[in-house]
């Protein structure tokens, strides 16, 4: 029972530490739930907009809506190539305090812009220079630091972050809409960046850094106290020794191997081309599941069914995307990440048809966008919300866990970088081309989408195996012994099952390390 409490108090203290770091992902969902509005807002569409010559009104063109829309994502694939290397080299801790003051600058260079969209544009670059590298950073930082028991509850607290920064995004979004017909309408949400780039930074302060990267650069001794500091742990205890002896071996053999070169991202061992491609399909599936079709233009979306305010149930979205994520700190530990990828994929697949079906058949009786179906409508709105629970339940928040479990040390910057930049390329493409491609086919356009989520649920089926319960330092045993493919699953499990019996599982308290060995040549035994 003592033991117990203990370990429940040190999981409650890394899980208040981590969310610091967590909060980070609020700030990349804050730009996804504010940008849908600001391309339906008035003034935000006669400063940046043309005029239509025939109608005499200004609008913002497919073309120019697009490109706001999406050249965010650019910014974001190369922060995460390049922005997120200033955590390896100055530690993650000081590479988010870089990341954060190029944010601010991003979000000066927009909030300043009058009438020039072009200025915006540059603004929304900078911003993402720094979104893309919290996105490789934070989830990097987290898994290097939580309890393997509660890590994958707590690398989800980033996507929690994420569906939070969206549903407060649309509420701002809809308050100011309706209060203020100026500029206002767009430069408070902008302004409001600046509150959660200091609350990142102020939450930095007292968050310690990765005991992985202070043991890699020779601070053994730190690391104790990061151990100590994030567990609720002395640093003299068993707990503190066990974990910090663990990361040291690591390390140690992987500094033996050598340092990562782009080389070795192809040719290293065990299978870690593979685990790359595991990482960019599974991000890039994440974009292709259709989730920001309705998150980025969730309010022109529903403006098509004939709702009268669509800012409304953009809200409405974004509280089910939150809500649903809690859930998902719960399943993603509980139920293990494969069966949450495949159940997930299988329930977006499903919402996807039906939504496409009915909204390409059903929803405009006699010519499209003339007297839309009513109850269409509102089904259609019911199945965009399941969509939006599986989601969030699911490929939301597993996907990070998945990736950020995947690679070692020595590459796990280059490999989060080039699966996250994977992610924001997908991203920019749907941004893009989401307005052109729904004026040409409209809801037809969720058929691509329910096509993606069968091959997701087959991928995840036949290729991806089962990380939860393995260590960091595992995970390598697990791939030397993993083959991919449809034949091999029963095996695999068995593979699987075999090593986590025969790996030592020292007690985490009151453990005499005089008497234990846990060397990873043994481990890996």
């Amino acid at each position: 029972m003592t033991k117990d409490i203990k370990e429940s108090s040190n999981y409650l203290s890394a899980s208040l530490l981590t969310l610091l770091v967590a909060f980070g992902g609020f700030i990349f969902g804050w730009d996804t739930g504010t940008i849908s509005g600001f391309v339906n807002d008035q003034d935000f569409i006669r400063r940046f907009g043309k005029i239509n010559s025939s109608t005499n009104a200004y609008e913002l063109s497919d073309l120019r809506t697009g490109l706001i829309v999406s050249i965010f994502n650019i910014g974001c694939a190369f922060g995460g190539l390049f922005l997120s290397k200033t955590g390896d080299y100055w530690g993650r801790k000081k590479g988010l305090f870089i990341t954060m003051i190029v944010y601010i600058v991003g979000i000066v260079i927009q909030i300043f812009s009058a009438w020039s969209w072009i200025q915006y544009f540059v603004g929304r670059i900078v911003a993402g220079l720094a979104v893309g590298s919290i996105s490789v950073l934070c989830p990097m930082f987290i898994s290097e630091t939580a309890p393997k028991a509660i890590r994958g509850a707590l690398v989800s607290s980033y996507q929690l972050m994420v569906t939070a920064g969206i549903f407060i995004g649309y509420c701002v979004d809809y308050g100011v809409y309706h209060n203020f017909t100026d500029s206002r309408q767009w430069r408070i949400p902008l302004g409001l960046g600046f509150l959660w780039a200091l609350l990142m930074i102020t939450g930095m302060a007292f968050m310690p850094e990765s005991p992985r990267y202070l043991v890699s650069i020779g601070y053994p001794e730190h690391a104790k106290v990061s151990i100590s500091k994030i567990n609720g742990t002395s640093t003299r205890s068993d707990f503190t020794i066990r974990e910090c002896r663990a990361i040291e071996n690591s390390v140690q053999m992987e500094k033996e191997i050598g340092s990562a070169s782009w080389k070795e991202m192809i040719t290293g061992k065990p299978k870690i081309f593979y685990r790359l491609w595991i990482g960019i399909i599974l991000q890039s599936l994440q974009q292709l599941t259709g989730c920001n079709y309705f998150f980025y233009y969730g309010t022109t979306i529903f403006k098509s069914v004939g709702l009268d305010d669509s800012f409304a149930t953009s809200i409405i979205l974004g509280a089910i995307n939150f809500a649903s994520s809690f859930i998902a700190l719960y399943t993603i530990d509980k139920m293990g990440r494969r069966k949450v990828l495949i159940i997930g994929a299988a329930g977006m697949a499903i919402c996807e048809v039906v939504y496409a079906a009915i909204g390409s058949q059903l929803l405009y009786p006699k010519e499209f966008g003339v007297n839309p179906n009513q109850q269409v409508g509102n089904t259609m709105i019911v199945f965009a919300c399941l969509f939006i629970f599986f989601f969030a339940v699911t490929w939301g928040p597993g996907v990070f866990v998945v990736v950020s479990e995947t690679y070692p040390l020595r590459i796990k910057s280059k490999g989060m970088g080039l699966a996250q930049s994977a992610n924001w390329l997908w991203n920019f493409f749907i941004a893009f081309f989401t307005p052109r491609i729904t004026n040409s086919i409209h809801f037809s356009y969720g058929y691509v989408f329910f096509g993606c989520n069968v091959f997701a649920l087959f991928f995840v089926l036949f290729f991806v195996p089962e990380t939860k319960d393995f260590s960091l330092e595992m995970v390598d045993s697990l791939y030397e012994s993993y083959q991919p493919g449809p034949m091999y699953l029963k095996k695999n499990r068995f593979a699987r099952k075999e090593l986590l019996e025969h790996t030592p599982e020292p007690e985490i308290l009151n453990t005499d390390f005089s008497k234990l060995d846990i060397s990873l040549s043994n481990i890996s035994a």
